[in-house]
């Protein structure tokens, strides 16, 4: 299985900040979606990491100076700006915004950022007053028209011990914004994706509920690829154990009632729904208004059927509309899938094995098959989520036509 970003050629900036440190995350993470990272760092980036750190992670030598000792070609701005799928600067201060906005080369990445064609992801992280200058907003503001992208900063507390704008986001988060500017496919451009993620929530008083075991990965995946494709994309998740990627629209939901609530007017206006999410099927009648008490008696509950959320969107889809939905099954695969297709007016479904160690809920592969009206489309025996995600969008361009 070939992840994500296999043999995609990443320059990774790192500039004078405290947050320099992070940059050794965003490598490793880089590197385990199989992305090939060459890592560049400025004279005062160097006051706060070493080259060491990032040499052994990215597993190439690191660019320290513009005219450095090196023998090996590739390591020339011009060559490395050519071959670079993404120039990803984190942190970026505001320093090296100036620099990049007035085009002033006075080292290795500046000038490389003058070169290069490939697009180009600022992670900025400084002091709130600094962030929040004229100076700084009006080169972010050139650099933006530029076709540059930004990804933060967050508010949050800052090396000086204050609270404020300026904050380096979050690793996890940095990787989400740079996955659609490393895909060149841009398919569902325009589109508008709804997708349904996580699981839900029906109470049994105001302490416990039932659940499921739904970590939400399946629903993430699918945001990013469809992210990755130039979607505009909107979330509806109940609780999940991961964060959804940086750059869409997400609403928090608990029960499957609020979900549907919130779900099918979106549906309305989308292109794609995605029903990814675990939702109940039943809930409690009558949930307890407080806590219940052991009272040594077995406790009763009744459950009721919850409103079939995917069925009412299928019931009203409009021609060209496409909706997707997901069986999670332990028997009877293929079968339970179909029937379920029929019966929700759905164009696929993704019907997924789960109850095993290596698939189903929690897990990072699943063993899964496409099915459409006329039958299984395509069947994988085992398979990572992420790679599972950009085979379904494919399946869903294909279908928009």
């Amino acid at each position: 299985m070939r992840p994500i970003l296999w043999n995609k050629e990443v320059v990774l900036g790192v500039t004078g900040s405290i947050a320099a440190y992070k940059a050794c995350e965003i490598a490793s993470r880089l590197a385990e979606l199989g992305a090939r990272i060459t890592p560049v760092l400025t004279r005062a980036a160097q006051q706060f990491i070493g080259a060491a750190s990032l040499e052994a992670i990215t597993r190439r030598r690191a660019i320290t100076e513009l005219f450095a000792p090196y023998q090996n070609e590739e390591l020339e701005h011009i060559a490395a700006a050519a071959r670079a799928d993404l120039f990803l600067i984190a942190p970026a201060t505001a320093d090296i915004l100036a620099k990049a906005a007035l085009g002033i080369a006075d080292d290795w990445l500046s000038t490389a950022l003058l070169a290069t064609r490939a697009p180009i992801l600022f992670a900025p992280a400084m002091n709130s007053n600094m962030y929040s200058h004229p100076a700084t907003q009006a080169n972010i503001d050139t650099l933006r028209m530029r076709g540059c992208f930004f990804a933060g900063p967050e508010s949050g507390r800052l090396a000086s011990g204050a609270e404020g704008i300026g904050r380096m986001i979050d690793p996890v988060k940095i990787i989400d914004a740079a996955m659609p500017l490393l895909w060149a496919r841009k398919e569902l451009a325009g589109r508008r994706v709804l997708i349904t993620s996580g699981g839900s929530r029906e109470p049994i008083d105001l302490v416990r509920f039932i659940g499921n075991r739904s970590s939400g990965k399946m629903g993430r995946a699918i945001a990013v690829a469809a992210l990755a494709r130039g979607a505009a994309v909107t979330v509806v998740s109940g609780p999940a154990e991961v964060p959804l990627p940086y750059g869409l629209k997400v609403v928090r939901v608990e029960t499957a009632r609020d979900m549907a609530e919130v779900v099918v007017p979106l549906a309305q206006d989308a292109d794609v729904v995605i029903g990814a999410a675990a939702v109940a099927d039943y809930r409690v009648e009558h949930p307890g208004a407080k806590k219940h008490k052991r009272t040594g008696r077995p406790l009763t509950l009744t459950l009721v059927e919850n409103p079939d959320m995917l069925a009412e969107i299928g019931a009203a889809k409009r021609p060209g509309q496409v909706l997707v939905g997901f069986a999670a099954e332990t028997q009877d695969l293929i079968e339970n899938a179909s029937a379920k297709l029929a019966e929700k007016h759905l164009d696929l479904i993704v019907a997924n094995e789960v109850g095993t160690p290596e698939s189903g809920f929690g897990t990072d592969t699943v063993k899964a098959s496409f099915v459409g009206p006329s039958g299984v489309l395509e069947e994988f025996p085992l398979i990572s989520k992420e790679e599972l995600a950009g085979k379904l969008i494919d399946q869903i361009v294909s279908l928009l036509g």
